[in-house]
């Protein structure tokens, strides 16, 4: 157990979760299942009989090191990896894993998001340590996929090659983003595709190995500031790396190259929690498919998901199938179908530089 690190990915800004995620507080930081914790401080509580605390790195932005600190006070500054600007998942990753890597050479390393629900915590932490299990003593990059419950097109796929097993590992035919209805259908009914949870599994060599032959700008980067790792120097080297480096994910920079990555299927009540309708999909309903959150009274809506201030009475009549949410003066209302375009409302607001985006 002392050879397991978690590097949890804090710094995303969340903007399809507006206007209750906003670039001031995403909502890796806000209790947005009403449980008392954080999203992020429930990613860590249940990374804790996994990892000793000491081994969890929090990769986040500069700007939300107060909220770690508060929300985290046992993570120290050391552990808290500041990024100076968002590059996407791949950077964020090879930062953190060649500090690691500094630190102790024979890390087994788990990459999870700060934000994403899992129901069955028990199953989870079972599947994780057969995983390290098996990552600790072979070179393989290794996904958590998600048994598919329908045709979501919010979601990255993973063809399953059943044919090609280690262990209890699955080598991976191929990887599909974000596909159209049609598509993701077919994927359903073939039974050979899994969702792509974004949750990682593998040893600190085979992970920057895979930098080195698939991203090799990175790799030298970090190589060559290895030695200003857990010092004063850290934070000036890391910003000029980060300044020469682009935006790529983790996903299209390695996993869709690589030659050996696997697959772990499971059933462990995931939610990447990206969007409205994935707490809608999560949450508890009402007679009429409704969730409520608020002082809200309906009349002939149904399939809905309404949160509000508590201090604010409202009353909706007619809808079906909406998103209507409040939060600091600023309240969207959207058909559920097409959530995804809040992000680009989000953009246009911006663009024209109103002050309570």
């Amino acid at each position: 157990m002392n050879n397991n690190y978690i590097i949890i990915m804090a710094g995303g800004i969340g903007s399809r979760f507006w206007p209750f995620s906003t670039k001031e507080t995403p909502k890796q930081f806000l209790d947005i299942l009403g449980t008392g914790r954080t999203l992020i401080q429930q990613t860590v509580d249940r990374f804790t009989e996994i990892a000793p605390k000491e081994n969890i790195f929090i990769v986040t932005n500069k700007d939300y090191k107060g909220l770690i600190n508060e929300q985290l006070p046992f993570i120290s500054d050391e552990q808290i990896l500041l990024e100076p600007g968002r590059r996407n998942t791949a950077p964020c990753i090879a930062y953190a894993s060649y500090k690691i890597q500094k630190q102790n050479p024979e890390a087994n390393i788990i990459v999870s998001p700060a934000d994403h629900v899992i129901v069955k915590e028990g199953i989870f932490k079972d599947t994780l340590r057969e995983v390290l299990y098996i990552s600790e003593k072979e070179d393989v990059l290794v996904t958590l996929g998600i048994q598919p419950s329908r045709p979501d097109t919010g979601y990255g796929y993973i063809q399953v090659n059943e044919e090609s097993r280690l262990g209890s590992l699955y080598k991976v035919k191929q990887f599909t983003e974000k596909p159209q209805k049609e598509k993701a259908i077919r994927f359903l009914e073939s039974g050979d595709y899994v969702w792509n949870s974004g949750i990682f599994i593998w040893n600190v060599d085979a992970i920057t190995k895979a930098f080195s032959e698939h991203m090799s700008n990175l790799a030298i980067a970090f190589n060559e500031i290895a030695d200003d790792f857990y010092t004063e120097r850290e934070q000036k080297a890391v910003a000029r790396v980060y300044q020469d480096c682009g935006s790529i994910s983790i996903d299209y920079g390695i996993m869709e190259k690589a030659q050996n990555v696997f697959v772990k299927p499971c059933v462990i009540g995931w939610s990447d929690l990206g969007t409205w309708k994935s707490l809608f999909d999560i949450s508890k309903k009402d007679d009429a498919n409704n969730v409520l959150d608020g002082d809200i009274h309906v009349y002939n809506t149904k399939n809905s998901i309404i949160k509000t201030p508590q201090d604010k009475l409202l009353i909706v009549q007619g809808l079906n199938n909406f998103i209507i949410a409040e939060k600091d003066n600023v309240m969207v209302i959207c058909n559920k179908d097409d959530e995804q375009r809040i992000k680009e409302f989000v953009s246009e607001l911006q663009e024209k530089e109103i002050e309570k985006v």
